[in-house]
């Protein structure tokens, strides 16, 4: 069986075709879980897990059947690989028996957890380290130290969906097929590409996997589409999610295999307009444009998703800050309190999408602080975004030359009213079809893994 992953920057989830049917997979009471995981103490190093004599001589006979292996075929390999490969087998099988046993979880096996509950784990504790959206850094220039602890982060939740998905589908899953942008952010150019699939091969590999192939995000869109297309046509699919945005241009439905023609991507979403709505609508509170506080500390503050950022964020001072401004950025400091902000920017952008307005109460940083944002201000602040959406839609429309029957949305900012009008004037004469935002990508990786 190979499992369908999304691993999304905001949200990820995983399906299986059983019976010729897709079966999510189920995190808790949900299909799909935030891309958050919380490690209650310092995060484990996957490889690092205590050794019973028994599995240190399950360890001893995978190595020296890997030395017999390797120079029966010609090939030397270090003591280090080998044993690193060793340890993967000896611990997966560790992990897939303990699965099984009543009462267990990978939360309780890995030490983490996992989505909503890490959020509400790490505000009630108020310690431990917390990570949001680790995709979003998986094409930066990273030092040797930082990049192994992103992999250790990828290989803890690709291992929770694995281990997740065995339990529930009642096997050992061990071949995926992931999801991946046409474009990961990076700081680096197209090598950001290059790493961020080095990274998340490394990460399934570490945990369990041991055949992983990838597939453009709107092209499994794409596979998902054409499943629920009686009549063959031309389509473009539009996936716009947390950190990427994704397009296709296809042919689908009918009883021929779906076709991919070409497809573009831009390193940006839903996180953009969230980092300019906390800029504008929020920030003004802890000074922003008021104080003489640097500006890329309030960037700092708002992007989460950067550990790096956030740790410059909690080591300025602002003893010197008049109040009530310098209090508020100290109390912004406190452990957790940025996760807590960039939440309440999330659902203000959520509840502005059909409302006029929006109040947050921020008592966590001061008893009685609010703030009120209108629909206004989430258009302004969604404007540099869009501004970069509607150039990509019309060099989509530009180097096909003409409208296709369908334009598919997905993903979860395909639910915006702005997103689909801009879909929809770009493309005057195709029909809108509102695909699932949150699992077109899931199906359709459930779909192609059967292809594969």
């Amino acid at each position: 069986m190979k499992l369908g992953i999304d691993f999304g920057t905001s949200n990820s989830a995983a399906a299986a075709l059983i019976d010729g049917k897709v079966v999510p997979v189920s995190f808790g009471q949900a299909q799909q879980f935030r891309t958050t995981v919380y490690f209650p103490e310092v995060m484990r190093d996957p490889n690092d897990f205590e050794l019973t004599p028994q599995l240190e001589q399950q360890l001893d006979e995978l190595i020296e059947s890997g030395r017999r292996d390797a120079r029966a075929a010609g090939r030397e390999r270090g003591f280090e690989q080998l044993r690193s490969d060793a340890i993967r087998v000896v611990r997966r099988q560790w992990m897939e028996e303990r699965i099984r046993e009543p009462r267990s979880s990978t939360a309780l096996l890995q030490n983490a957890l996992y989505g909503d509950d890490a959020l509400e784990a790490y505000f009630e504790e108020n310690e431990g380290n917390l990570v949001q959206s680790p995709k979003s850094m998986l094409g930066y220039n990273l030092h040797p130290r930082a990049r192994q602890t992103i992999t250790g982060i990828a290989t803890h939740i690709l291992e929770h969906i694995r281990l997740t998905a065995s339990r529930q589908l009642g096997q050992n899953v061990r071949s995926a097929l992931l999801g991946r942008p046409v474009q990961f952010r990076s700081s680096i150019g197209e090598a950001g590409n290059d790493q961020a699939l080095e990274i998340l091969r490394s990460a399934a590999l570490a945990a369990g996997f041991d055949e992983i192939d990838f597939l453009e995000e709107p092209a499994a869109a794409a596979m998902h589409y054409h499943a629920v297309s009686a009549q063959r046509h031309e389509a473009v699919i539009v996936d716009v999610g947390g950190g990427t945005t994704d397009i296709a241009h296809a042919s689908v439905g009918g009883d021929a295999a779906p076709r991919i023609h070409r497809a573009w991507g831009i390193a940006r979403g839903g996180t953009d307009i969230d980092l300019a709505l906390s800029l504008a609508g929020y920030m003004p509170l802890f000074g922003r444009g008021i104080t003489r506080v640097p500006t890329h500390h309030y960037v700092e503050a708002a992007m989460v998703q950067d550990m790096t950022r956030q740790r410059d964020f909690r080591q300025h001072n602002y003893d010197a800050v008049e109040a009530p401004y310098g209090p508020r950025l100290q109390a912004l400091q406190d452990t957790g309190n940025t996760a807590r902000l960039y939440r309440e920017v999330e659902r203000c952008k959520i509840a502005l999408s059909g409302a006029a307005h929006h109040a947050s109460a921020l008592n966590f940083i001061e008893p009685g602080l609010s703030v009120e944002t209108d629909a206004p201000q989430l258009a302004s602040a969604a404007r540099g975004y869009l501004g970069e959406l509607d150039a990509l839609l019309q060099q989509v429309r530009t180097d096909i030359g003409h409208d296709p029957t369908a334009v598919f949305l997905t993903g979860g900012m395909s639910r915006a009213g702005y997103i689909q009008h801009a879909a929809a004037a770009a493309f005057p004469g195709a029909t809108v079809v509102h695909g699932d935002p949150s699992f077109g990508v899931v199906q359709g990786l459930a779909l192609a893994a059967t292809l594969r």
